[in-house]
């Protein structure tokens, strides 16, 4: 994992939402969509792996370590389930 900045209890982050399951045309309702967040815990053994409370327009989404945390996405491919830096505008 490669990285400029460190993740941290606080920091703010870009969540990507899995959307929803594929229909049998490929479409989906409602496709991966990013979403504000912000770290609640960051795993000792992989600086990757973090805990997130996601704000979605519906209410918070908790996605803690103990249920296998959120990885930082450092392709920029923004993968479902994944997290990067906000970008830079």
């Amino acid at each position: 994992m490669r990285m400029s900045q460190k993740p941290t209890v606080g920091r703010a982050v870009h969540y990507v939402s899995h959307g929803t399951p594929l229909r049998s045309d490929g479409s989906q309702a409602f496709p991966p969509t990013c979403r504000s967040a912000t770290v609640t815990e960051v795993d000792p053994d992989d600086p990757g792996r973090v805990g997130l409370c996601v704000v979605n327009p519906t209410g918070l989404f908790f996605h803690p370590l103990s249920a296998g945390g959120s990885v930082h996405d450092d392709t920029g491919a923004q993968l479902g389930g994944t997290w990067h830096w906000p970008e830079r505008v």
